[in-house]
């Protein structure tokens, strides 16, 4: 991770749970060495990779809210084109 372009979803969440905490446990990056958060990355405020050979990670770790988010286009999308099947949380199937 010291040589890469590191890129997070969640900062805070990041660095207390996910690939970047083992790195920022180990003293290979601090907090500063991270390059931008998704919020920066989507306004456009800061870019993820510049060059193609330049190493970018992205780590994942996350927010709730946005899986929340991901998971509702996902269920809007399904519903508006038809596909997929419904079903009920004991794992039987509707149709």
């Amino acid at each position: 991770m010291g040589r890469a372009r590191i890129l997070v979803d969640d900062l805070d969440q990041c660095a207390s749970g996910g690939d970047l905490s083992h790195a920022l446990r180990a003293g290979t990056v601090t907090r500063e060495n991270v390059h931008a958060d998704l919020a920066e990355l989507a306004s456009g405020q800061k870019t993820g990779r510049n060059t193609s050979d330049e190493l970018v990670i992205f780590d994942s770790t996350g927010s709730g809210v946005q899986d929340v988010a991901a998971a509702w286009g996902a269920y809007h999308a399904a519903r508006t084109s038809g596909t997929g099947l419904a079903f009920n949380l004991t794992g039987g199937t509707q149709r």
